[in-house]
């Protein structure tokens, strides 16, 4: 009876190791094969990936051509536009901020800090310094913006604090933001 359950019990930790291992592999390829789908029918051709190809040829050339002289001209006649429709302009600018904040020049999630409150309760959160000086918004030089992602998920808030209330983190903000998002799961390295 006893060699029964230690075999069940090897069993089941064996499957529930199995399931570590491929669950997060399947809902990767499933949300790739998902997204991949969904790229393709964008543009309608009858070869499959052929829609795909079409549409990041498209991206990497509207990337260039963002590059290139014709940029500023763009810029201008969008933003003219985006003008005259108020709430539209504050969406795009919060949006082409954001991404350039990710993945542009201006890189804005380069400074991972813990925030902990003043309330003496010894809990700190992680997030990004994204800015020092909020005088721009009346408010005062002792307090910082700090942009502190949900873990598993995409979304996050922003809390202002004094500057007394962040340490910096020696990490590098991709390890800081893939610790953030994974719950803290992931192991982050050292610079």
């Amino acid at each position: 009876m006893n060699g029964k359950r230690k075999l069940g019990q090897l069993l089941l930790g064996y499957f529930f190791r199995g399931l570590l291992l491929v669950v997060p592999v399947a809902v990767i390829a499933v949300v790739g094969f998902q997204v991949l789908a969904w790229l393709d029918q964008i543009v309608h051709v009858d070869i499959p990936g052929l829609g795909l190809v079409i549409v990041l040829a498209s991206i990497v050339l509207i990337g260039w051509l963002g590059s290139t002289f014709l940029y500023q001209r763009l810029s201008e006649i969008a933003d003219d536009l985006l003008r005259r429709v108020p709430f539209l302009k504050t969406v795009y600018d919060a949006l082409k901020d954001l991404m350039e904040g990710l993945v542009g020049s201006k890189k804005k999630f380069d400074r991972p800090v813990l925030v902990t409150p003043l309330d003496g309760s010894g809990l700190a959160q992680m997030g990004f310094l994204t800015q020092e000086d909020l005088t721009h918004l009346g408010i005062a030089g002792s307090m910082v913006a700090v942009y502190v992602p949900y873990s598993f998920a995409w979304s996050g808030r922003l809390f202002i604090v004094p500057v007394t209330c962040i340490t910096p983190i020696d990490a590098k903000a991709a390890e800081a933001m893939k610790f953030i998002l994974s719950g803290g799961v992931t192991r982050v390295e050292d610079e």
